[in-house]
């Protein structure tokens, strides 16, 4: 089905203007994914609002989206979407235009009523994910890195947050022509170079072809689980999160 575009509407003079990217993004969106997700992104009977999606929210360079445009998520009825790259990067040019402009509008005081609108699920079934089938248990724990976690973020950011933590760096485990190991953050890595920062704090690097290395990402699970949830057991953990004070 084909969405025409139109302009938005209704956007006050002092949002942030969009680049050629988001306008041809705009485009783009209306045809491939309007249908589902509304013309501008925030949702219909048929898909749910990105603009509260912390694929979208969290995503950096399309690092997230893309995956899901490509590959869909066929267990929760969204098809592939056959669009070429670039389409796909001006696509995420958009959605990152209209997030912030949706943030742009919201007033400051909205935290209640956002609380309101995401605690739609059961605690007690988020509970059952966290300890089950969501693996969540195997590295957090309720009395120990979660203690208190719902006092610490509004619900929004909570919600983000534990669908994509932000700012949790990778690590790696190097291993010198001399049999020496060294492990620490990862910090640049290219196909000709590797540089990690050591538990001391001292910087290390070498030529990619010289040394042998395994990277650990603690955001593997994290990444895994966008494509089991559910719209049902994300806001149910969510409601088990914010039992948490």
């Amino acid at each position: 089905m084909l969405v025409l575009y139109t302009p938005l509407r209704g956007i006050a003079d002092d949002n942030p203007p969009q680049s050629e990217a988001a306008r041809r993004g705009h485009a783009q969106f209306s045809q491939s994914c309007a249908f589902c997700h509304g013309a501008n992104g925030a949702g219909t009977t048929e898909g749910p609002n990105l603009l509260r999606s912390g694929v979208v929210r969290h995503d950096q360079n399309g690092n997230l989206i893309a995956p899901v445009v490509r590959d869909g998520r066929p267990g929760k009825g969204m098809p592939a979407v056959h669009i070429t790259d670039s389409q796909i990067a001006d696509v995420v040019a958009f959605l990152h235009w209209r997030l912030d402009d949706a943030d742009r509008a919201t007033p400051a005081d909205a935290h209640d009523s956002s609380l309101q609108h995401l605690l739609t699920g059961n605690a007690d079934a988020g509970k059952a994910f966290f300890n089950g089938a969501g693996r969540c248990s195997h590295c957090h724990s309720p009395s120990g890195d979660l203690a208190g976690i719902a006092t610490k973020y509004a619900p929004a950011d909570l919600q983000a947050r534990f669908l994509y933590p932000a700012d949790v760096p990778k690590t790696a485990s190097i291993t010198t022509p001399s049999g020496a190991q060294v492990t620490g953050q990862l910090l640049y890595q290219d196909e000709f170079s590797i540089a990690v920062k050591d538990r001391e704090g001292w910087y290390h690097s070498w030529a990619s072809s010289e040394v042998k290395f395994q990277i650990q990402d603690p955001l593997v699970a994290h990444l895994e689980l966008l494509h089991e949830y559910t719209p049902a057991s994300v806001h149910d953990v969510f409601a088990y999160l914010e039992t948490l004070k």
